[in-house]
């Protein structure tokens, strides 16, 4: 299985099924994972799902 560590933002727009503009303007949101690889956005794959379950548990309260 190959499997990624980490996601581009445009990865992440189709994960989410979100548009690439939105998930820009997610990825600049304080607290939001990412990692800066010179110009390059890159989401932590692991990181990103702690993130989901952790904001979507506070969306429920």
């Amino acid at each position: 299985m190959d499997y990624k560590e980490t996601m581009s933002v445009q990865e992440l727009s189709a994960r989410m099924g979100i548009s690439l503009q939105k998930a820009y303007q997610l990825v600049k949101t304080p607290g939001f994972p990412t990692l800066r690889v010179g110009t390059r956005i890159l989401i932590p794959v692991e990181a990103y799902k702690e993130w989901l379950l952790r904001t979507s548990l506070n969306e429920t309260k």
